[in-house]
Order: C-alpha cells, then structure tokens, then sequence
C-alpha cells in the first residue's frame, strides 16, 4: 500500500485537482481510488500499467459520483467562514423588563425581601437582621410578596410554566 501511494498519490491528486478544481475533494477522490485499490488486491497484481489505469478510472469515476450527488448540487462555498453565532439577549432583557415592572407593583415591604433574598442572595436570617424584624415576618413577606409578582406577571400576560 505504501508502494502504490508512494507510486501514484502525487499524480492522482493533479488528476483529481484537474477534474474537480477543488483541493479538498481531490484529496478525497485520491484516498477513496487507493483505498479500493486496496480492498482490491488482485487488481495491483495485473501488473503497473492496469493498476495505474483501474486507479485513475476509479478517480474518475468517483469524482464524477461526487460531482452527481445530492450533497454537491446543495453545498454552497464561500471564500470566508461565517461569523459565529452572538448570542441574543434580547428575551433575557424583556424577562427583565417584565419583571421590574411586576416588582415596582408590590407594597414596599415585599419587594425589598424578594430582591434581597433571590437576587442579593441574603439568607432569612440576614434579611431578619437587616430589617430588624422576625425571621417569622419574613418568610411571611416572601411567601405574600411571591404570590403578588405572580399575579402581576399573570396580569403581564406572563404564563406559568
């Protein structure tokens, strides 16, 4: 195999670059022509003229393949790559904007220990001492504070999920 390589991928590539005018696919047409000379010993056995002709047909032929299918006729190239995809923040900034609006509609008190505790991330205990007002009251202002953001994203026209 090494032999036929060393033999022919040079001038099989050239070859291929000629048929398909693209780099890539005649490195491909050379590596699938040797790789069934390969699979197809008795073919390299016939002597170098006919294994030199059966390689090029076979190049040929697969060039031609390639050309033919389906993949060819809807792959589009491009001299420049894509730009990658960006990110789009833009549900992320109407989430927010849905949700400041809905915070600015609780009592005071409520909406202090929502935005303290979910997006400060202070604990019942911290939030207790802060305020200086029972552990108890607090939980209480959560639990009524989230029940109120609820209804006014309902009223939003925000759905639960």
């Amino acid at each position: 195999m090494r032999a036929l390589h060393d033999g022919h991928a040079e001038a099989l590539w050239r070859y291929a670059l000629r048929l398909t005018g693209d780099e890539q696919l005649a490195e491909d047409v050379v590596q699938e022509a040797l790789l069934r000379a390969w699979r197809n010993p008795g073919i390299l056995e016939q002597g170098t003229a006919a294994s030199k002709a059966w390689i090029y047909a076979v190049a040929r032929n697969f060039a031609i393949d390639e050309r033919r299918s389906a993949r060819a006729r809807w792959e589009v190239g491009s001299a420049r790559l894509p730009d990658r995809p960006r990110a789009d923040h833009t549900d992320r900034t109407l989430d927010a904007w849905l949700i400041a609006d809905a915070l600015s509609q609780l009592k005071p008190e409520h909406r202090v220990v929502i935005v303290r505790a979910y997006y400060r991330g202070e604990s019942v205990p911290e939030l207790a001492e802060a305020l200086d007002v029972p552990p108890g009251t607090v939980k209480s202002r959560l639990h009524y504070g989230l029940r109120a953001l609820r209804l006014a994203l309902e009223e939003n026209g925000v759905t639960g999920r």
